[in-house]
């Protein structure tokens, strides 16, 4: 018999061990010969331990793969881990400053060793973690994106796009950390509200004594970097400077006054100051009116030779102070004002990103971005929830090129060699760049390697088929390309998935995947952004501890509304933990009665209204689990399976069963056999959910040397949903369920015994309600019920009525409760919710405070409104039983 505890931590590990050294994770044929089943798991960094982002991005394909696996398609979950270079090559370089060493002191390739070294004794701890979660990918394929099979790879892509034109290296704005020294993604820059201030300058007018034109600036340290003055074209205040020039303070240098849409009027004074090298939006104004880009910054963010000589060598802030120093003192810095800005951190080193001008790789992500936009349009690939096709669009629409180096260390290093001459060569190793070199040449000459790598998205992008052994045209590859559905976090939409489905056309001429399924963010349970900061992270190997795997996969599951954000709380695991424990009580249950599983149960055949009833039941709540789960509604089919589970199964048929079980005759026997069938059943379909308790209790139920429930065939009922037809039971528990409330609302005491009267039954109805009498006086806590109340004096006064489906249920409570009593117990009940919800109310309708409250405290507010309102209403139904009684 199983524990009398339901404990997940006494088996969990086993079980999954079990499961991989017996390969039950690796493709097997399809014996229907239908295209495998294959998905690509986000490869997690290197540096990485799991969080609840990563629990929901695993769980929700494990679900998809373990169904699929048991519906016997060829499933391959290909899995792999990131090499993570900004965050691999941090977590080592602060390994070497508490030795008081550094990477430039060691040099690149003893700093490579160390690197090597800490990944082979650290890294990758959370494949460890992701086997607790329980999930199923083919582990023996796991990748590496820098092991050589994705080296090659990677230096194939960057080969072939630049000999095709598409990948280039030029002087372009990028994201700058001067602590990293390094450009970095637009994914690792967080854009961070701080209070700070405009600084309103003075710029005199070339040619016009005593007249000057005002900028407002966050940043006057760039001052020197202006190349311009901008103003709307249609802003009248400045009609009289068109074509104008002004005098950069501090310097003396001429600059245009330009016209360009891109001002704001409203903003400041109307007019802006033009840093093309140090400013996004500036780049892209120079660009249009042919401005020079000005650099005055090193990669340290230090004032460079561009300068007066007074400035150079400051730190940036220390130049900002300089600056408005001699700013004040020339009469220039006219005010300031206090404001809120947005200003860009490296979520890496916290240090303020410098937009920088530097030499860089970069995709022609504008020539490649059609057929990825194309195939979404024309449904080739689908997006689910669709109301993320917008953002798609957008941003495939508005793409900008495609920043692909970085300055560091750990990575694909850039295939690409430079000559005495700085001309270069872009080949797939050493000895193929000095081929080209020779041609051009006539002769041998020194190469230099260029000292940057590739931008780690860039390696992510091949994932979809260099993980499948490209450029090579492999049989795995010509197998399982491409793949079936991408499952993966609506924030790397663009930095991931739109890059893969560019990549995908780019070098396989198709869609790297037919479905994406792009899942919400998990939040804490206010709605907030979980980080060490706010104290509100939840930590999911804390939880598989406490809780188990399965109840916080299916509370993941359960909580995956379409384009919704999850608010999770720990309160919610627990509600699924206890689901948990109810089956594992349920298979207590039958063991109890010595229910056992007949691998040839035949369901077709059996008698008992009963067990027909369930067995039907059972067979639409497939049905339905099915459906949910091919529309990707993961909550859904979570719902639909345990309201099966817990409302149809544990609550109704196992209680209504127990007459049957405890009689000594044939009907007894079908209904232990149809019990435990119904469990494994239920086993089955809850299996992707959650795969270690079922696969316990499958084993428990079955034979401890039977086959694996994880590669058990998926239940085929479809046949059996009519057994449940015209069955009277649904009608049954709803009377059930009316009379108990009917009795908890006028406070019929619980020991008391009723009689029970219907009137307007069908014939069917008398009929069942006859054979099912014991039953239905037992679960009604009832000692009689009549057929028609017509003509019996025990029904003519102090009655209280219901309508179930077209029958009304008849209570005489006369003599039961003391009306007075219950009524004034109720209007208390009233009074106290009405009390409440008063300043509730008065809340809600004040607009200030609606204006500046937080939303969860709204929600908070309104749940506790409704809670209230909802005593109000009970109370209010049940003094009008009462009213009917005199």
């Amino acid at each position: 018999m199983l524990d009398k505890t339901f404990d997940p931590a006494s088996f969990e590990k086993d079980l999954y061990a079990a499961w991989e050294s017996s390969g039950a994770f690796a493709p097997r044929q399809d014996e229907q010969g239908r295209d495998p089943y294959v998905l690509m798991m986000p490869p997690p960094n290197v540096t990485g331990t799991l969080h609840m982002g990563h629990a929901l991005t695993y769980t929700l394909p494990d679900i998809l793969v373990r169904m699929a696996r048991m519906q016997g398609r060829e499933v391959l979950w290909q899995p792999g881990m990131d090499h993570a270079g900004i965050a691999t090559q941090l977590v080592v370089e602060k390994q070497l400053a508490a030795k008081g060493e550094n990477r430039r002191d060691l040099g690149r390739e003893e700093f490579l060793k160390r690197v090597w070294a800490w990944k082979e004794e650290s890294g990758g701890i959370i494949a460890n973690q992701q086997r607790r979660l329980g999930i199923s990918p083919h582990w023996a394929r796991e990748r590496f994106t820098l092991d050589e099979g994705l080296n090659k790879s990677v230096r194939a892509a960057f080969v072939t796009l630049y000999h095709r034109g598409l990948l280039h290296r030029a002087k372009r704005l990028v994201n700058w950390d001067p602590k990293l020294l390094t450009a970095v993604s637009d994914l690792e820059v967080q854009n961070t509200e701080t209070k700070g201030k405009y600084w309103y300058i003075r710029y005199a007018i070339d040619g016009q004594k005593d007249t000057f034109i005002t900028v407002a600036t966050s940043r006057p340290e760039t001052l020197f970097g202006d190349q311009a003055i901008a103003v709307h074209p249609s802003d009248e205040r400045y009609f009289a400077l068109h074509g104008r020039y002004a005098i950069l303070p501090l310097t003396g240098r001429r600059i245009p006054i330009v016209t360009d849409e891109y001002c704001d009027p409203e903003k400041g004074t109307g007019a802006v100051k033009i840093t093309p090298a140090h400013d996004f939006n500036d780049f892209e104004v120079g660009k249009r009116h042919n401005l020079e880009p000005l650099n005055i910054f090193d990669i340290h963010a230090c004032l460079n030779e561009n300068v007066p000589k007074f400035y150079k060598g400051l730190e940036r802030f220390e130049a900002r102070k300089k600056v408005l120093e001699d700013l004040e003192a020339d009469g220039l810095l006219e005010s300031t004002q206090e404001v809120t800005l947005m200003v860009p951190i490296c979520e890496r080193t916290g240090e303020i990103v410098e937009p920088y001008l530097t030499d860089q790789w970069f995709v022609d992500t504008s020539r490649v971005a059609k057929r990825a936009l194309d195939a979404v349009r024309n449904k080739e690939v689908e997006i689910v929830p669709e109301q993320w096709k917008a953002t798609y669009y957008h941003w495939l629409e508005n793409i900008q090129p495609w920043c692909v180096s970085r300055q560091l260390w750990w990575g694909h290093r850039i295939p690409a060699w430079y000559g005495p001459d700085g001309r270069v060569f872009v080949a797939h190793d050493e000895a193929e760049a000095k081929a080209y070199a020779f041609t051009h040449y006539g002769e041998e000459v020194t190469l230099a390697q260029d000292e940057d790598v590739l931008d780690t998205w860039f390696s992510s992008a091949l994932w979809p088929f260099s993980t499948l052994g490209w450029p090579e045209k492999t049989t795995t590859l010509r197998r399982y390309y491409p793949t079936s559905v991408l499952v993966t976090g609506v924030d790397i939409l663009f930095f991931w998935v739109a890059r893969m489905m560019m990549m995908g056309y780019c070098f396989m001429d198709e869609p790297p995947f037919r479905t994406i399924y792009l899942h919400a963010l998990v939040r804490d349970e206010k709605g907030q952004k979980m980080s060490k900061s706010k104290g509100n992270i939840i930590n999911p190997l804390d939880l598989i501890e406490s809780v188990g795997a399965d109840a916080l996969r299916f509370t993941l599951a359960s909580l995956s509304a379409p384009g919704r954000n999850i608010n999770f709380s720990n309160s919610v695991v627990e509600g699924y933990r206890n689901f948990a424990t109810k089956i594992w009580n349920a298979a207590r249950f039958c063991d109890h009665y010595e229910c056992a599983y007949h691998p040839d149960f035949k369901a077709q055949t059996l008698n008992a209204p009963l067990n027909r009833w369930i067995v039907g039941e059972l067979a639409s709540a497939q049905a339905n689990l099915e459906d949910a789960l091919s529309r990707y509604r993961f909550d859904e089919a979570c719902s639909l399976v345990y309201q099966f589970v817990w409302g149809r199964f544990c609550d109704w048929y196992l209680e209504l069963a127990k007459p049957l079980l405890s009689q000594d005759n044939d009907a007894q026997e079908e209904t232990k056999a149809t019990a435990a069938w119904v469990l494994g059943q239920i086993c089955h379909l809850l299996h992707p959910f959650m795969p270690f308790i079922t696969e316990k209790i499958w084993m428990h139920q079955v034979a401890e040397d039977a086959p694996s429930l994880i590669t058990s065939p998926w239940p085929e009922l479809a046949t059996l949903k009519d057994l449940a037809k015209d069955s009277l039971f649904p009608w049954l528990i709803d009377l059930i369920t009316a009379t108990r409330s009917m009795r908890q609302e006028v406070g019929v005491p619980a020991g008391a015994s009723v009689i029970l009267g219907f009137s307007a039954l069908s014939e069917a109805q008398k009929e069942f309600l006859v054979s099912q009498k014991d039953l239905v006086l037992r679960m009604t806590r009832a000692s009689d019920f009549t057929l028609d109340v017509a003509g019996d004096a025990r029904f003519d006064k102090g009655v209280i009525t219901s309508l179930v489906h077209d029958v009304t249920l008849h209570i005489p409570v006369a003599g039961l409760i003391d009306l007075d009593s219950e009524r004034a117990r109720l209007e208390k009940v009233m009074a106290q919710a009405e009390k409440d919800m008063k300043p509730l109310t008065a809340k809600l309708e004040n607009r200030a405070f609606m204006d500046k409250a937080p939303a969860d405290i709204v929600a908070g507010i309104q749940a506790r409104l409704e809670e209230a309102q909802g005593q109000m209403d009970h109370a209010r139904q049940a003094i009008a039983r009462l009213d009917t009684l005199g």
